[in-house]
């Protein structure tokens, strides 16, 4: 008639184990958000404050080499080291940012020479 699938009940001490592990994961996810619009209002304020544009590009590159780095940790759960997928999407993340440099690079360069 239908599938049979077992249902298997966690014990009690697997259920408390991941309700912690859980409260941990979300309260690191909420602290980096913080940290993230905190980054963000900075970046505002440093342009608000109408400083030289010497000063403004590089503070702002600089936030937003830190909010990639806490949103790759962070929220696409890079910091989960125990995910057997992981080596995985660490190669190609880290690929793909040295593609993008080079490509910046040298985007760079050819407009500037």
């Amino acid at each position: 008639m239908g599938h049979d699938t077992q249902v298997q009940a966690k014990s009690k001490k697997q259920y408390e184990y991941d309700r912690h592990h859980n409260a941990v994961h979300m309260r690191k996810q909420v602290i980096n958000f913080a940290i993230m619009i905190f980054l963000t209002f900075l970046a505002f304020a440093v342009v608000v404050a109408d400083f030289s544009a010497y000063y403004i590009k590089p503070v702002i590159l600089l936030l937003a080499g830190v909010q990639v780095v806490l949103q790759l940790y962070s929220f696409m759960h890079m910091d989960d080291r125990k995910a057997s997928h992981m080596g995985v999407i660490a190669t190609f993340v880290w690929f793909g940012a040295v593609i993008a440099f080079t490509m910046f690079l040298t985007f760079l360069t050819i407009i500037w020479w």
